[in-house]
């Protein structure tokens, strides 16, 4: 029994870290967004501050804790930007329909979006950006 839980607690160590990662990048991104909205910046512009500030912050955490990957490589920031863009437009289409059709709160909308974009960023970020050539 104690082996099995070893080898799934290895088996889903990056899942965690990155999910670890994620709280942290959710921290600065939704800091970033609700300074702006405090500012009244309209909330798809602060959603695209939130994601600039989130997406630094995974970045770094995400090559040298997470995936490990230590390439220089240029294509990973490339693809790494277009796995994040991908999941912010899903997040600004979904935070129309919540805010603007559903009448759901611009405070509780990004927060709604966490869990379902998160999923979607790991996969393209293990499978894609961060893969190890081995």
């Amino acid at each position: 029994m104690l082996e099995l839980i070893k080898k799934n607690i290895k088996r889903y160590s990056n899942f965690f870290k990155f999910a670890i990662v994620g709280f942290g990048n959710l921290f600065v991104s939704l800091l970033t967004y609700y300074i702006l909205v405090y500012f009244h910046v309209n909330y798809q512009i602060a959603n695209i501050g939130g994601f600039i500030t989130g997406t630094i912050n995974g970045y770094i955490w995400n090559k040298i804790w997470v995936f490990k990957n230590s390439s220089k490589s240029f294509s990973s920031i490339i693809k790494f930007y277009l796995s994040y863009l991908t999941t912010w437009l899903l997040s600004a289409i979904l935070l129309y329909i919540w805010i603007e059709l559903l009448g759901i709160s611009d405070i509780i909308a990004p927060v709604i979006n966490v869990f379902i974009t998160t999923p979607i960023n790991y996969l393209m970020n293990k499978c894609w950006v961060f893969k190890n050539k081995q």
